[in-house]
């Protein structure tokens, strides 16, 4: 049996992606900062912008270079419609794309509202060295991703394995570049 490991807290920003919202009114983005805050990680950030592309990457791109940003969670812009750019504003930042989120999440959503799933575009990568989660903007699929995936997934405790004991490795291929 493996020694228990301590916690690891992690720093994390939140954005949510909306035409409408506030942070008075979001919903979505207060679900998450309760968990993360409950879980005993630190929100880091937490803002609010339009569905636009630019300004989705702009604070994105800024996040990733902060020291003090380990992972990132975006919520809105997944769905089908002209303005959903989540996606498309994060894909090209991510080295890697985490496919696995994806199928677990709708794989948890299926049993809650049945074949809508397929609506959402729900998607993860990493992105120097940060990890990107992007999730629909209502606060259920906001609390079914962390309750049942990240809760765990950036728990250092959890067994077997985790995300967060292979982050000082999501970095190697730059320096296998540089060497």
């Amino acid at each position: 049996m493996a020694e228990p490991r301590e916690f690891l807290p992690l720093n994390i920003a939140i954005l949510t992606v909306s035409d409408t919202r506030t942070l008075a009114d979001d919903k979505s983005g207060q679900t998450l900062q309760e968990r993360i805050e409950a879980a005993g990680h630190s929100v880091a950030d937490r803002q609010i912008t339009k569905d636009n592309v630019a300004k989705i990457r702009r604070i994105v791109k800024a996040w990733v270079k902060r020291k003090d940003v380990d992972v990132i969670i975006s919520t809105g812009g997944t769905g089908l419609t002209g303005r959903d750019v989540t996606i498309e504003a994060m894909r090209p930042l991510f080295e890697k794309e985490i496919d696995g989120f994806s199928t677990l999440f709708h794989m948890i959503s299926f049993p809650k509202i049945g074949t809508s799933t397929v609506q959402s575009r729900a998607t993860a990568g990493v992105a120097k060295g940060k990890y990107i989660f992007c999730l629909p903007g209502s606060p259920g699929a906001c609390r079914d991703a962390w309750d049942e995936i990240l809760k765990y997934q950036l728990d250092y405790r959890h067994p077997p394995c985790n995300f967060v004991e292979i982050m000082p490795r999501l970095e190697e291929h730059q320096k296998r570049r540089k060497g």
